[in-house]
């Protein structure tokens, strides 16, 4: 394998990773659990040439807060018929509906998907990268590695913890992009944002919301083609 490969392959475990300790993040204050030791990793070196910015934790968006809805029980039709197509609460973003060739929207919304989990739909936190690559959010290469490395993101204690209450995630994000980030050209762009999430469970438990910044790496054809995202490397 050359190194640009091991460089990818160790990125894309990071990002599976983080995405379940991100979820540990979430609620780390839980029935005594002890305090985590931060759902955040420094971004792969080589994987991004995009300097190391300064971002204000302050800076991040805060998640909708507020007890859940109470909906059907478990076993209705209608969170049956959810986990039979894999719809998380509230959806999911799709390509479709925002502007392809716009990066901003490209990257918000391929972030909103990677960050977005249904206990009562998936199996584990890996999951929600799976839904990312098939909606067609990322390029090819970076779909299949996201792929590769789903096994780093087995269920834990954190998860099952979530699933007992029938958990799911809301999502928001805000650019917090630093002043030496690369420009853009017709067919590459950066972009940085800060992703907060917080867990709701369908019986009002909730949890505090836990922050990452993601640094996403876009990629197109020509100036006239949509964006997709090629990498995301955390911290």
């Amino acid at each position: 394998m050359t190194a640009l490969g091991r460089r990818a392959g160790t990125a894309a475990a990071v990002l599976t990773l983080t995405l379940a300790a991100t979820l540990a993040g979430c609620g780390s204050d839980d029935e005594g659990a002890a305090a985590s030791e931060g759902a955040t990793r420094q971004p792969d070196a080589g994987a991004s040439p995009s300097p190391s910015p300064s971002v204000s934790p302050s800076s991040a968006s805060s998640a909708t807060d507020g007890g859940a809805s109470h909906p059907p029980s478990p076993g209705s039709s209608t969170e049956a018929e959810k986990k039979k197509r894999g719809i998380p609460e509230g959806g999911v973003p799709k390509p479709g509906d925002v502007d392809g060739r716009d990066a901003d929207e490209v990257a918000e919304g391929t972030l909103t998907a990677m960050w977005t989990h249904d206990t009562t739909v998936d199996d584990g936190p890996g999951d929600a990268a799976r839904r990312t690559a098939d909606a067609g959010w990322l390029t090819r290469s970076y779909a299949r590695q996201l792929a590769d490395h789903r096994g780093g993101s087995a269920p834990d204690a954190q998860w099952r913890r979530w699933a007992d209450h029938r958990a799911y995630t809301t999502v928001a994000s805000e650019r917090t992009e630093d002043a030496a980030k690369p420009p853009d050209t017709d067919t590459v762009a950066w972009r940085q944002l800060t992703v907060t999430t917080t867990p709701h469970g369908r019986d009002g438990w909730t949890r505090k919301p836990a922050s990452v910044v993601a640094y996403v790496h876009l990629v197109r054809k020509s100036a006239d083609a949509v964006w997709r995202v090629a990498d995301v490397t955390v911290r």
